[in-house]
């Protein structure tokens, strides 16, 4: 039965069937309908759901083992290949929930390595199918005082965490000051306070091209008194 269930299942998921929050509800359908065909046994949903969670259980740990130094998978015997006893020993001593995994026959592992690899979610907060199916049934009713709060689920609190994060940015940037423009002194300006200073072309040129790169500079030139910005001018490098 396994067989003709996990067919399905491969089939579906190849066909974009197996969600993130879970496999679509006309998955299960056609689930009973093949196993009906197949193998003439009657199943239901709640059926299905548990092999998933023994498939899921198996995924969880035997795809962590064959993450690991040591490890095979041996397809002709259809179970974990450990290099030596040593390596076991070691292993399970940090995962004890794989204790019962050194002789343990496990069918169709290709397909369940199908249907949760590589998007079959891990690490912490991650869910297994089983877990998105119970999800699935949760019913979501209207808002009552009576009632505890709708379960959001993961989309909506997204989306939710999405529209918060720009609600902020939006009021950040009408909050903000504008930036005040660096001073430039427009090069008439200059100019006109070259001409005052009665000095040779070459040597108001010379000043001029330094004056207009660097604002600086011309402040400087404005702060000296009349007398000595002649002389400062033509001591620049």
């Amino acid at each position: 039965m396994d067989t003709a269930l996990l067919d399905t299942l491969v089939e579906h998921h190849n066909n974009g069937d197996h969600a993130q929050n879970g496999w679509k509800p006309h998955v299960y359908n056609a689930c009973i309908t093949h196993v009906k065909e197949t193998c003439n046994v009657d199943i239901t949903k709640d059926k299905i759901v548990g092999r998933i969670k023994t498939f899921d259980k198996h995924y969880e740990i035997i795809s962590k083992m064959l993450a690991q130094s040591g490890f095979g998978w041996d397809s002709e015997n259809n179970m974990v290949e450990v290099d030596s006893e040593e390596v076991w020993s070691r292993y399970v001593e940090a995962n004890k929930d794989a204790s019962s995994y050194r002789n343990k026959v496990v069918m169709n592992w290709q397909a369940i390595q199908t249907i949760y690899s590589p998007d079959h979610a891990t690490g912490v907060g991650a869910r297994t199918a089983a877990e998105s199916v119970q999800e699935e049934e949760t019913i979501v009713l209207e808002d009552s005082p009576d009632l505890p709060p709708k379960r959001q689920r993961t989309g909506e609190a997204i989306l939710c965490m999405m529209g918060q994060m720009k609600t902020s940015f939006d009021d950040a940037l009408k909050t903000t000051e504008p930036l005040p423009m660096p001073k430039v002194t427009p090069p008439t300006e200059i100019l006109d306070a070259l001409k005052k200073l009665q000095m040779e072309n070459c040597d108001m040129l010379r000043a001029y091209g330094k004056l207009i790169v660097n604002e600086r500079l011309f402040e400087a030139l404005t702060a000296l008194p009349d007398e000595l910005k002649k002389p400062w001018l033509l001591t620049l490098p």
